[in-house]
């Protein structure tokens, strides 16, 4: 019988977290903020708030766990966040490009420091050409990525994407976060996700390489690598996951 656990996707900044055909039990809830979580007030949208999020959902969903958690990009923040409040719930950790330092969220820290009007224009115009601003983050551009696109601009509102921002920013900026990060290395298998064309631009600290469980990275791929190579991105998580 397969004992392994049920896996926990934690989706980014923006969009949801796509893992095509995944077959073993899992859940890709929405954050606050997003999905059917759009009206929540935008205080209660921030990394500590999410991760209260997950710890109700794993507990009514998976009766406290334990279960292995998947993070893509500010996604990876929380899961590791989500890990070191709660070890006895988590397994393992696959981080995705999840941020480990300032420099790993310049464009959630820009939108934090927006005013809501702009955050409003900035949503509005990529909404207004979704193919056109998903083809600059993927590889190979092509208009089967316009449904997609459409959808992940729409499963958020700017205030979301602002109140975000500005807890990334408060959140990574403090040695603290570091410190955390560190203390789930030594409790937890850590296993870290990488996209070729992306991977000199993740900051990851030498003592994360040393420390983690194993590592690889996606050939002609970028950041939204499950985009780029759907298939190798979901065997690379199901490699890492498996016993």
């Amino acid at each position: 019988m397969n004992q392994r656990p049920p896996v926990l996707f934690v989706h980014g900044f923006i969009g949801t977290l796509d893992v095509a055909g995944y077959a073993h039990p899992h859940a890709a809830p929405d954050l606050l903020g997003y999905g059917q979580y759009q009206t929540v007030p935008f205080e209660a949208v921030s990394l500590p708030g999410q991760v209260e999020h997950l710890r109700s959902l794993v507990d009514a969903r998976f009766e406290g766990g334990p279960v292995d958690v998947v993070g893509h990009s500010v996604g990876g923040a929380i899961a590791m966040l989500f890990a070191h409040a709660y070890p006895g719930h988590v397994r393992r950790i696959v981080n995705v490009e999840g941020n480990f330092t300032l420099a790993d969220a310049f464009w959630s820290a820009s939108v934090g420091r927006m005013s809501q009007n702009e955050a409003d224009a900035m949503l509005a115009g990529f909404r207004a050409d979704p193919l056109a601003w998903i083809s600059g983050s993927v590889t190979v551009p092509g208009p089967h990525l316009a449904e997609t696109a459409a959808r992940w601009l729409a499963h958020q509102p700017a205030s979301t994407l602002r109140a975000m921002g500005r807890s990334v920013v408060t959140t990574t900026d403090n040695a603290a976060y570091l410190t955390a990060l560190a203390q789930v290395f030594d409790r937890h298998p850590v296993y870290l996700l990488a996209g070729e064309r992306s991977r000199a631009g993740w900051n990851v600290p030498d003592w994360a390489l040393e420390k983690c469980a194993g590592q690889h990275t996606l050939a002609d791929s970028g950041h939204l690598m499950m985009q780029d190579d759907p298939s190798a991105f979901t065997a690379a998580i199901q490699r890492f996951l498996e016993d």
